[in-house]
């Protein structure tokens, strides 16, 4: 029994053998087969040769996009008022007031004010540390910040704005900063290649391309003054501020805005202010502390076909002179209703823009010549330029001003609009009070945002300027007077 029971285990040892070295060759002979059918892969790594490289843009942006910079802007926004200063709910009438008494405002919770942040991009355009963005990037900030590309934070102040271009400068303290050179905008041309660079929501710089669409555009509502770049790189929210630049790494412009539809997103309309009129407003800023231009004082109009044949006159390129500002150097000089100035200096113009551009490109008290066509007569006038009335010009007591007892108090430029909404004769100058803190001292003593300041301290005020040196004068424990117009009465307030 025991010699069969160890016959048998051999016997099924020799069978498992026998099999085992079966089902071996199988799968070799398996392994073979698909060895045949699915070789191993060779996988091959290239370098990028000089000549792939070359085609590309890369360098270039290696070498501008240090210079590009991130945005971050806080400001103060108080609630809405009402022309006696109430504080408001926004969306609510004050009229609903009388309906909840005294404890309106605890009722409804009003805050006494909110911090609004902003995003946008910056290009520095010195060693110094002088950064060119747009000034809807910055407006009224109290607090801005720049991101460098190598992740430094700084500290930036506001050395002035241009809301009629949409461009502010600011600067960085310290020196050696990355900067980009300036190309001359003048000689963009349509098909240009060109990159956008920004930091678009946030995330980080972007690079994007494309080619310049058109030169000179305007008549779009973005802006008071226009004459665009537009170029089919994308620029997205984010990208405001940042650098447009040629196929060598110049910047040409300063991007500024989209043309979006109802998407909200890019369409390939993007816009950027042309380099040589952000270096104008920048060189002005920094001679004068805000951008100085002529003022001619008249509405100008293209001169269309059909206009041109009302007119009788073959004219057609040229500015129609539409109305004429009373007291105005075009007044004075002699310009009217219905004229066609054709030439500034002896440099023909092209259109109604293209006049607003050179007279704004000028200085005031600068003596231009003008060329006109009137009645089918030309003439030749010769007028002073003024300086152009910026009814957007707006100053609160600066961080420098800030022991001032006006602290608190926000005004801008009278318009005749205003006047005659707050009843007043239209000879009347001064600056309108546009906010004025609840707990600052002005409110104290009385003063009301729509009331017109006119003098403090017996020193005439016309605008804001003279407002600010005003200002700049005294001291926190200084007393102020004030002679303010309040809906055609004058009376005194010491603050």
């Amino acid at each position: 029994m025991k010699d069969t029971f160890f016959r048998g285990r051999h016997w099924l040892a020799t069978v498992s053998l026998g099999t085992a070295l079966a089902v071996t060759g199988f799968l070799g002979l398996r392994a073979a087969v698909l060895e045949h059918e699915n070789p191993p892969a060779t996988v091959k790594t290239a370098t990028r040769s000089e000549t792939a490289a070359g085609r590309g843009y890369s360098a270039v942006v290696k070498r501008v996009i240090p210079a590009v910079v991130n945005i971050s802007s806080s400001r103060v926004v108080k609630p809405e008022t009402s022309m006696r200063g109430q504080q408001v709910p926004q969306g609510m009438d004050p009229f609903f007031r009388q309906f909840f008494g005294d404890d309106f405002q605890q009722r409804f919770a009003v805050p006494k004010e909110r911090v609004e942040k902003a995003l946008g991009s910056g290009v520095i355009v010195s060693p110094e540390g002088y950064v060119l963005t747009n000034n809807h990037v910055v407006d009224h900030a109290t607090e801005v910040t720049v991101t460098l590309h190598d992740k430094r934070e700084m500290k930036a102040k506001v050395i002035g704005t241009d809301a009629r271009t949409d461009i502010a400068v600011l600067k960085l303290e310290g020196s050696n900063f990355p900067y980009l050179t300036l190309a001359d905008s003048s000689k963009v041309e349509v098909g240009d290649i060109v990159l956008a660079i920004g930091d678009p929501f946030g995330v980080g710089q972007t690079v994007t391309g494309g080619i310049v669409s058109a030169t000179g555009r305007s008549g779009l509502g973005i802006e008071d003054v226009e004459d665009f770049i537009q170029t089919d790189a994308p620029i997205n929210p984010g990208n405001s501020g940042g650098a447009l630049v040629d196929d060598e790494g110049h910047l040409i412009g300063i991007n500024t805005a989209i043309l979006s539809g109802n998407s909200g997103g890019n369409q390939g309309i993007g816009f950027a202010v042309p380099i040589n009129m952000a270096r104008h407003d920048m060189d002005q800023i920094l001679a004068h502390g805000k951008v100085e231009r002529g003022y001619l004082g008249i509405y100008p109009q293209n001169v269309t076909p059909a206009m041109a044949k009302a007119f009788n006159t073959s004219q057609v390129g040229g500015a129609l002179v539409g109305d004429v500002t009373a007291g105005s150097p075009a007044a004075q000089g002699g310009i009217q209703k219905g004229d066609i100035i054709t030439e500034v200096n002896g440099k023909p113009v092209a259109d109604a823009n293209e006049l607003r551009l050179t007279i704004g490109g000028m200085s005031p008290n600068e003596n231009v010549r003008l060329k006109v066509l009137r009645n089918g007569q030309t003439q030749q006038l010769s007028v002073r330029l003024g300086d152009f009335p910026s009814s957007e010009e707006r100053a609160s007591v600066s961080s420098d001003q800030k022991n001032s007892v006006l602290d608190g108090v926000t005004v801008e430029n009278l318009t005749p609009d205003q006047a005659e909404q707050f009843k007043l004769s239209p000879q009347t100058k001064g600056v309108v009070v546009e906010e004025v803190s609840p707990s600052s001292r002005a409110a104290e003593a009385g003063l009301q945002p729509g009331d017109v300041i006119q003098e403090v301290n017996h020193h005439p005020v016309k605008n804001v300027s003279d407002f600010r040196q005003a200002v700049g004068n005294g001291g926190k424990e200084t007393p102020v007077l004030l002679l303010v117009n309040r809906e055609g009465n004058t009376l005194f307030l010491a603050v």
